[in-house]
């Protein structure tokens, strides 16, 4: 995904009444009226963001070619599933890494811990072997579960509560991440044109190798960010964590034994209806243990059920996003004409689509919601961006049965991107701002797992998506998902009075019990 609109990390695991350890924070203004911690930061993500975004770029590629052409020689089914089960896994450890940096080692050494099983994980890429590349790739999962959701809460805590740069220091720091996804592909994808698959996954371990000498180098102009975890587990809270952790174990070891029945077997397959599996009961589970709490008053009840619409509407838009890696890959390799003006692009290409929009729309759209006085409300912002989601893939759906028997032009996929990161801008930046306001007090905390959800439950859709379609064309694969995105589109559209309505009464009932205090 392209995270221009990211959330804060872990800060928003926090519980809203602790804030971190006593330190200095930064006052120099050094790096464009910033402090210099911000130039570390900003290195770092774009770096990883590179690594990521390269290894992302051709991971189904080099799944799916032939084993003499230097692939794994998995069939199309099976590596856009994993590709997806991939996706899936990265925004589950999401989660643990989040809740790992506030209650146990801090979020400094949760980024430095995962950069390190990162750049292991691209290493391990660059092996010719089979088991190497299962290895790296679940390496390089873990490593940004642990990084991803850390490095830009430390970003908030270079600035005061109060001070008025915070906003311009995460628009910069996004410009970044942007730049290090946009030119990922290009510089990944030549590599792999000139050298091979692991000559690609060479470069994002290089990629990762500098984000983690400027995070070490820079430490000193951190000014202590980061250094200590905000939440730090007592002695009080280890029966529950124990509790917890033998839950979590026992429901991996459940949906690893139900996707062994399933598949007859246990290989790749089985890898990735696990995942799955875990992916689409992870937010129910967590939404029905928020319902059931004794600590959730009848009226964050009723702000909750406004929250789930929202939530069904962020997965469903995560699921097809987030199939840029994927099918929309495969379109790129094998359905797309290439030669343009005698020169042939590479498929990687297609996947800077996004981020090159993100960093030219992003700004229009800035000013729009200004002078919008940031209208309309939350719940029909959602509806217009999973409209935009579905009616990419409808207009795929429409240029695959036009171009039935040839091969669709570029434009036909610059224009699924365009709609998407229309759609993204509309959605994404104001998903974790609903779920902190809807999520009860009790679960305030773990407002940033809640919204991680949304995208690894799309992921583990698309992952069974591809496999039950299996031998459908173009057309009805993409009109299928598009038409029902639609379907639910509308619906969303229907409530967005209702939904608009519990968030309002949400925001007014805050207000009213600062009143009281």
């Amino acid at each position: 995904m392209s995270e221009q609109t990211e959330p804060s990390g872990a800060s928003a695991l926090r519980k809203p009444s602790e804030e971190p350890h006593r330190r200095e924070v930064p006052r120099d203004r050094a790096f464009f009226g910033h402090p210099m911690g911000l130039f570390t930061l900003f290195n770092t993500e774009l770096w990883e963001r590179f690594s990521y975004y390269g290894m992302r770029a051709i991971l189904l590629f080099y799944l799916t070619d032939s084993v003499a052409n230097g692939g794994l020689g998995l069939d199309d089914t099976l590596g856009a599933a994993m590709v997806a089960a991939y996706g899936t896994g990265v925004y589950l450890l999401s989660v643990v890494g989040g809740w790992l940096a506030d209650r146990v080692i801090g979020a400094r050494r949760s980024v430095l811990y995962g950069g390190i099983v990162i750049a292991a994980g691209h290493v391990a890429l660059t092996i010719p072997s089979p088991g190497f590349s299962y290895l790296g790739i679940g390496l390089v999962a873990l490593g940004t579960g642990l990084l991803k959701p850390n490095v830009s809460s430390m970003v908030g805590e270079l600035y005061s509560r109060e001070d008025p740069r915070r906003d311009s220091a995460f628009s910069i720091f996004y410009m970044g991440i942007n730049i290090g996804s946009l030119a990922a592909p290009l510089v990944v994808g030549l590599a792999r044109s000139i050298g091979g698959y692991h000559a690609g996954f060479a470069v994002a371990a290089v990629g990762m190798g500098i984000a983690l000498v400027f995070f070490v180098l820079g430490r000193r102009l951190l000014g202590g960010a980061g250094d200590v975890a905000p939440n730090p587990l007592t002695a009080a809270d280890r029966p529950a964590v124990t509790r917890m952790v033998l839950v979590v174990v026992l429901g991996v070891l459940v949906a690893v034994a139900v996707a062994w029945v399933v598949s007859g077997g246990f290989g790749p397959a089985t890898f990735v209806d696990a995942l799955s599996y875990l992916a689409l009961v992870a937010p129910v589970a967590t939404l029905w243990i928020m319902f059931r709490s004794p600590k959730v008053t009848d009226h964050e009840r009723s702000r909750l059920r406004a929250y789930v619409p929202l939530f069904v509407a962020a997965t469903l838009f995560w699921m097809i996003f987030e199939q840029a890696a994927s099918t929309l890959a495969q379109y790129a390799e094998s359905r797309t004409d290439l030669e343009v003006l005698g020169r042939t692009l590479s498929p990687e290409l297609f996947q800077s689509i996004n981020p090159a929009l993100i960093i030219i729309l992003a700004p229009v759209f800035a000013w729009l919601w200004v002078k919008l006085d940031d209208r309309p409300p939350t719940a029909v912002k959602f509806a217009i961006g999973l409209t935009f989601a579905a009616l990419s893939f409808v207009f795929l759906a429409g240029m695959s049965a036009v171009f039935a028997d040839a091969l669709s032009p570029p434009w036909v996929l610059g224009g699924v991107y365009l709609l998407q990161t229309i759609g993204e801008l509309c959605l994404s930046p104001v998903g974790l701002a609903a779920t902190t306001l809807l999520a009860p007090k009790a679960f305030r905390g773990q407002a940033m797992a809640l919204w991680f959800l949304a995208p690894a439950a799309g992921n583990a859709i698309t992952a069974q998506l591809v496999q039950a379609t299996e031998g459908a064309s173009d057309t009805a694969y993409f009109g299928g998902i598009g038409l029902v995105a639609l379907v639910f589109a509308g619906a969303m559209f229907a409530i967005a009075p209702w939904v608009t309505r519990h968030i309002r009464a949400g925001a007014e009932s805050e207000a009213e019990a600062a009143l009281q205090r």
